[in-house]
């Protein structure tokens, strides 16, 4: 990229980071799927993001951080947790963790616990640095197809965005793998996504 392109594409995250800050909402891509970015802090925000994916309350929203440092403001980071990172993150895993902040109880749907992502894409981790901690939900309409370029999501959710970030199709194109952290019996998979449930399971028993 050149100097011109990496100067475009810093204002276009600056204000990004902008308008989340001010309870917008932005699509932004990972290395996963594009995802809709908002402050999580901010009950308002968050209940935008429900509406704008016609999303229900019943079903919680992860947040995506830039590092397990910014993670542990948020969770109680475990030692299985510590491992999973290790291993995989900045990457396509989504911790599901014992909560520590206070958060509107809708991002969580009113449970203790919170998915946490550390997306491996570096338009994504920049915009996190800017704006703080942010959802980290797919960009479209629950029930349909996770977008993997920013043209797939402006079709399903553009008209309900604030700000949309392009960065090119996503190289993994399928949704992270979820595994919670935080029950007696042991790490217990969600979803199997991008990271095979075997390879989650090698790292643990290390």
């Amino acid at each position: 990229m050149t100097n011109l392109g990496f100067r475009r594409v810093e204002r276009e995250i600056k204000e990004a980071a902008r308008l989340i800050k001010a309870g917008g909402l932005v699509i932004y891509p990972t290395e996963t799927v594009y995802g809709l970015g908002a402050d999580p802090f901010n009950r308002i925000a968050v209940l935008k993001v429900f509406g704008a994916k016609r999303r229900s309350f019943d079903k919680p929203l992860p947040v995506a951080v830039s590092s397990l440092e910014e993670a542990d403001n948020l969770v109680f980071v475990n030692e299985p947790a510590r491992k999973i990172a290790g291993a995989f993150l900045p990457g396509p895993v989504t911790m599901i963790l014992k909560k520590k902040a206070r958060l509107p109880k809708e991002l969580t749907a009113g449970s203790d616990k919170l998915g946490i992502r550390i997306p491996d894409n570096p338009i994504a981790l920049r915009l996190i640095e800017l704006a703080g901690p942010i959802t980290a939900t797919s960009a479209n309409i629950s029930g349909k197809s996770a977008p993997t370029t920013s043209y797939d999501a402006k079709k399903q959710i553009g008209d309900r965005v604030d700000f949309v970030l392009d960065g090119g199709r996503c190289k993994i194109k399928e949704p992270s793998t979820v595994i919670d952290l935080t029950e007696l019996e042991g790490p217990k998979i969600l979803r199997i996504g991008a990271v095979p449930e075997e390879d989650i399971k090698n790292v643990l028993r290390k």
